[in-house]
């Protein structure tokens, strides 16, 4: 498979735990990002397959960061990844072009939901 991934996470924890979920997957992760802006510039100086970003990040958010991505490549491939499981905020980002949402800690539905955005 190798499919490149770029996650973004404001906490270090999170970034070392799910890169170390990916990496045993067979996935390869080319770039973290700690905010919004961070991951704009990662995403277009990486081009990963997929973008794991979170909601909830200083200064620009998630959603606006996804925004963004999408408004400049409408093919990414982004799927959000919050502890706020909020209706709003899944449709929110679904409608503005996520692939999907996985709400944290379920990381169980990550591999799956990963594999399912590749193949589309």
């Amino acid at each position: 498979m190798n499919k490149t991934v770029l996650i973004v996470d404001d906490s270090f924890f999170m970034r070392a735990w799910l890169k170390n979920i990916l990496q045993k997957n067979g996935y390869i992760v080319i770039g973290e990002a700690e905010s919004g802006e961070e991951a704009i510039v990662a995403y277009f100086k990486k081009q990963p397959d997929i973008v794991m970003l979170d909601i909830t990040l200083p200064s620009m958010n998630g959603i606006a960061a996804l925004k963004e991505m999408i408004k400049l490549d409408p093919a990414a491939n982004i799927v959000m990844c919050s502890s706020m499981g909020q209706k709003n905020l899944i449709m929110e980002a679904l409608e503005n072009g996520a692939k999907d949402f996985i709400v944290k800690p379920y990381f169980d539905q990550l591999v799956p939901v990963l594999d399912n955005v590749v193949r589309a």
